[in-house]
């Protein structure tokens, strides 16, 4: 029973996969028609459940997953912001965080913009502060007040790059940007529940208990906090592969809760009378659905916590119900729920990590399980558990982290096997504890143990990370390389035997599509201010100091988590017929000097329309969006990241049930684009990948070097 429900998950997986993968959204007679079909289909699969009832109900379960999606889709619907604005903000603090670069972030929620009508403002805003020293540390709860840029969230950098407007749009953010003025408090009094401000009490006192960096990631393994851990400490962690660590997931979860369970039994074994009398094992798994229930609470709830709940709640009722509780059954019950609340989370690294890591597991350990070796008793059974687990856990996510990431950790298997079992030994139970006890005054030494812990967590991933050769960076893959891995790992899931080598064949296609594809010879950035070429050096950009954000993504897709080589930023840059410009006086010039064949990118519209070249400005550039230039043998392929994406509700004005108006590229004219690809290069030169020094010419605006 449990690999035929896995197998009706996976499909239920698999038409959620199409609905994210359509060029535009359905209409509500498709929708409507797909309902019908759903429940036809599963009334005729259920009567027979056998030959063409089984395909009945595999097509009902892709329908469902399509029908599922969109339905979410509608159901956090909300305003976009459509221009970009610049003026007073006011709201309440529902989160506080820090981006990669190390900046104060908050998100506020109860919007209101100057001069914006309530019904077009964003219920959700997140702006990045410049100035950390605001009147006060703005807590949740809290209304605040500030001047801000604000902007719609942005297209992806690169076509099939990550989609950040889709993820805005699920997590409820209508809008982004940065505030130079500082953060003012704009009421005292806090809005919302107690909740938040418990929240932020724990972590106020957890701090200090444990001043710096320790205090710092005890605040975000109990309450999600990472507010305050500093960058060093944050990169290392992830250099070593332990960056699960921070985010409150299935192993906080799993180690809390199985603490709980164990502590619990324990305690009840230790009464005769009360463990030879009654199901202790249960009552073991009830006391430990609440203590999760607390942990999701204080944790803020973020999405990965709450399919880490899910996963514990259902494998903790399994226990009660009288059943295995790591199974298939397990986890398909747990896969089915998460995705029924929250679909978008399959295209996520989230899930498909959790999920391929405990699927792995349970089929390895399934395996072990059917042998009596020295592993299953003793010391060297929880040593060859901790061991094995990480490796097998490792080798899992791997590819999925490699995928999402561009990184692999060289030695992340040697820094979990240090790491985790402290973790899970010592940081979480006294943590626990600790945390427990604060109310009573209580909780000061048990906090203090668990530093210690947490100071052999940050040393070994300083050590790991400072290893020769810690991080290896891995070049995006084509699209096709994700749907591969994912139809591999269910296969090796939900099949038994000899059954399993099928699942080699996708997971090899995968592999090959990944090392023999090509990154994009050229890409240029939609502002029309970065064009980056392919070289042997790493990506060539022509302005090294514009749009940072696109550059070191475009890097680290190619595989680079280092700078390459960079034009100088002044004046244009030339290759073959391609012109690469910054700002209205360069491109005036540019344009006056330019003939007929060139083509001038652009971050600034041109006053003139009667050039004779081609021009790819801002105007162009929002119909298209980022643009990558793939070579196929002796032509050029251009992409446009706008019709990559598709007409969906989160790239236009959100109107849901029907497409949204298409105002990208026409396939006409990116045809025309093409053609001129040849000349941008240079007549009979195809290729891009020698050294800039010699490929390249960069001049000032005048003329002159």
């Amino acid at each position: 029973m449990g690999r035929e429900l896995l197998c009706l998950v996976c499909l239920c997986a698999t038409g959620i996969a199409i609905y994210f993968a359509l060029p535009s959204e359905p209409g509500p007679g498709a929708f409507a028609m797909l309902a019908v079909g759903v429940a036809s289909l599963c009334r005729l699969g259920w009567r027979t459940r056998r030959g063409a009832g089984a395909i009945a109900l595999a097509v009902a379960a892709v329908a469902a997953g399509v029908v599922t999606a969109q339905l979410r889709t509608n159901a956090v619907a909300a305003p976009v912001l459509e221009f970009r604005y610049y003026g007073a903000v006011e709201g309440r603090v529902a989160a506080v965080d820090r981006s990669t670069s190390g900046r104060l972030r908050v998100v506020l929620d109860d919007v209101r913009l100057d001069r914006v009508p309530r019904d077009r403002t964003p219920h959700r805003v997140r702006i990045s502060l410049d100035h950390d020293a605001t009147v006060t540390r703005p807590a949740p709860g809290e209304r605040v007040m500030t001047t801000a840029h604000l902007m719609p969230p942005g297209r992806p950098v690169e076509p099939d790059g990550f989609d950040f407007q889709r993820h805005a749009w699920f997590e409820g953010l209508g809008a982004v940007g940065y505030a130079a003025a500082p953060l003012l408090l704009a009421d005292r009094s806090r809005e919302g529940g107690g909740l938040d401000r418990l929240r932020g009490r724990i972590s106020a006192e957890l701090k200090e208990v444990l001043p710096g960096p320790t205090g710092a990631l005890a605040a975000a393994i109990v309450t999600g906090d990472r507010s305050d851990l500093p960058g060093e400490q944050r990169d290392a962690l992830r250099d070593a592969n332990l960056a699960h660590l921070l985010a409150i997931s299935g192993l906080h979860m799993g180690l809390l809760v199985s603490a709980v369970y164990g502590g619990a039994r324990l305690a009840f074994a230790a009464i005769p009378s009360i463990a030879l009398t009654y199901p202790v094992r249960k009552w073991a798994a009830a006391a430990a659905i609440p203590v999760a229930c607390v942990y999701l609470a204080l944790s803020g709830g973020a999405v990965a916590t709450q399919r880490a709940f899910v996963m514990a709640v259902v494998m903790l009722g399994a226990i009660l119900v009288g059943r295995r509780a790591v199974s298939l059954r397990s986890l398909a019950l747990a896969a089915l729920i998460v995705l029924v609340l929250s679909p978008e989370s399959l295209i996520g690294p989230g899930f498909q990590m959790s999920f391929a890591a405990t699927g792995a597991l349970i089929v390895v350990f399934g395996g072990l399980a059917r042998g009596d070796g020295w592993w299953r008793r003793g010391v060297p059974a929880i040593l060859f558990g901790v061991v094995v687990s990480s490796a097998v856990a490792g080798l899992a996510t791997a590819p999925f982290a490699a995928l999402h990431f561009n990184r692999v950790g060289q030695y992340g298997l040697l820094a979990n096997v240090l790491a985790v079992p402290a973790m899970g030994l010592w940081v979480m139970p006294t943590l626990a504890l600790g945390t427990a006890l604060l109310p009573l005054g209580l909780g000061t030494v048990p906090l203090i143990v668990a530093g210690w812990g947490i100071d052999w967590i940050l040393g070994v991933a300083a050590w790991v990370a400072a290893l020769d050769g810690a991080v290896v960076g891995v070049s995006t893959p084509p699209p096709a390389a994700l749907p591969l891995l994912g139809v591999g790992g269910a296969l090796a899931v939900c099949t038994a035997g000899i059954g399993r080598l099928a699942a080699l064949a996708p997971v090899a296609a995968a592999a090959v599509l990944w090392t023999t594809a090509e990154r994009p010879v050229l890409l240029v950035a939609e502002s029309g201010g970065l064009i980056g070429i392919a070289t042997p050096a790493g990506r060539w950009l022509s302005h090294p100091t514009s749009d940072g954000f696109a550059a070191q993504v475009w890097r680290e897709n190619d595989g680079h988590s280092t700078a390459g080589p960079s034009g100088q930023g002044r004046g244009s840059v030339s290759f073959g017929r391609l012109v690469a410009v910054r700002g209205k006086r360069a491109t005036a010039e540019a344009l006056a000097r330019c003939r007929p064949g060139q083509t001038i990118v652009t971050n600034a519209e041109p006053d003139r329309s009667d050039a004779p070249c081609h021009v790819l400005g801002p105007r162009t550039l929002a119909r298209t969006g980022s643009l990558a230039v793939h070579v196929d043998g002796e032509t050029f392929k251009v992409r446009s990241a706008i019709r990559r994406q598709g007409s969906r509700p989160w790239t236009g004005s959100g109107m849901l049930f029907r497409p949204t108006p298409d105002a990208a590229i026409e396939p006409s004219e990116l045809s025309e684009l093409e053609s001129t690809i040849e000349g941008w290069l240079g007549e009979g030169d195809a290729s891009l990948h020698e050294p800039p020094p010699s490929r390249f010419r960069e001049t000032a605006v005048n003329g002159r070097r």
